[in-house]
């Protein structure tokens, strides 16, 4: 039975499994236009160290929320959600199918489940918050949260300063854990009918070798100039935006400041881009109702294609 909303795609994956290639040869073979999904993209200026398409290739496929804020700013999971959702329909009125492209899992479940009412940030608390970490490091402050709130605590690394810090703020803000507001979520349901992709290796071995391989040949592209000119363009740039957040600009900039050297640097932005994909591939898991396609056999966009025909409607004649 044809569905009566109108369509759209989400083609998901960890890092380094193809999303992007594949996407830009559906976009010439399909009707379908490319929103990207990827936190890292949005960034301007940021174009080496997040693998991000290039001009040709953007000129053959455009993407949308790509280079849309400076390194300095930042952009939320609920400005994602507003922003993709009003692009979704502006595509859909051109008679295009929406492909949603990208690895940034929070946005997808963003846009799908909607947004819980958190509380907004508070910069006292977050000061204070700041000044006890100061004085008794982040892991004891994981292991507060753990206290308070078992089940946000076990899904961060007891250095993840950012998201600790965040699930303490709405615990004092609200006096209830972040897991049981997240659980009360509600958001009108996503107006179109999905198809959920879900790009996944057979062998986590061979994803790694590609995630190495494709770190050093950012490293050959010049991802430490890039670093470099960015800190030169953005003077206020410092290493708890979350830009410099990306998986290996912090590890570069650590590399500049001389607190590693250059093969401590190479290796912790491979460990860090793999435990990235690792991240990735436990949100894929834990999501329903998805079509799974192995991403490192031949012929990845021909399966795709061959999904993506099926779930879409025959052309009316």
């Amino acid at each position: 039975m044809t569905s009566p909303l109108p369509p759209a795609i989400f083609l998901m994956g960890p890092t380094a499994s193809g999303k992007t290639g594949a996407a830009v040869e559906l976009v010439q073979q399909l009707p379908l236009e490319l929103i990207s999904v990827d936190s890292a993209l949005v960034f301007r200026g940021m174009d080496i160290g997040t693998a991000k398409p290039d001009q040709a290739t953007l000129a053959q496929a455009p993407h949308l929320l790509i280079d849309i804020i400076d390194p300095t700013e930042s952009y939320s999971a609920a400005q994602f959600r507003s922003d993709a959702l009003q692009l979704m329909a502006e595509i859909t009125s051109r008679g295009k199918v929406p492909l949603l492209v990208g690895g940034t899992m929070l946005y997808y479940q963003a846009l799908q489940q909607g947004l819980s009412d958190l509380p907004q940030a508070d910069p006292a608390l977050r000061a204070e918050l700041d000044a006890q970490a100061a004085e008794i490091g982040w892991p004891a402050m994981h292991a507060e949260l753990a206290r308070l709130d078992p089940p946000t605590a076990a899904r961060l690394k007891p250095n993840d300063s950012q998201r600790i810090q965040r699930a303490l703020e709405v615990i004092r803000l609200s006096g209830e854990p972040m897991s049981v507001l997240l659980a009360r979520q509600t958001a009108e349901p996503l107006p179109y009918n999905l198809l959920k992709i879900a790009l996944q290796p057979s062998e986590r071995a061979a994803l790694h070798q590609r995630i190495e391989q494709r770190f050093d040949l950012m490293l050959q592209q010049g991802l430490e100039a890039e670093v470099s000119r960015l800190r030169q363009q953005f003077p206020e740039l410092h290493l708890n935006l979350p830009s410099m957040r990306c998986v290996g600009y912090r590890q570069m900039w650590e590399y500049q400041d001389g607190e590693v050297d250059y093969a401590t640097m190479r290796d912790k932005g491979i460990f860090a881009t793999r435990q990235l994909c690792k991240r990735q591939l436990t949100w894929l898991r834990g999501m329903d109702d998805t079509l799974e396609v192995e991403c490192l056999a031949a012929g990845l966009t021909g399966r795709i294609r061959d999904l993506i025909q099926a779930f879409l409607p025959a052309p009316s004649q």
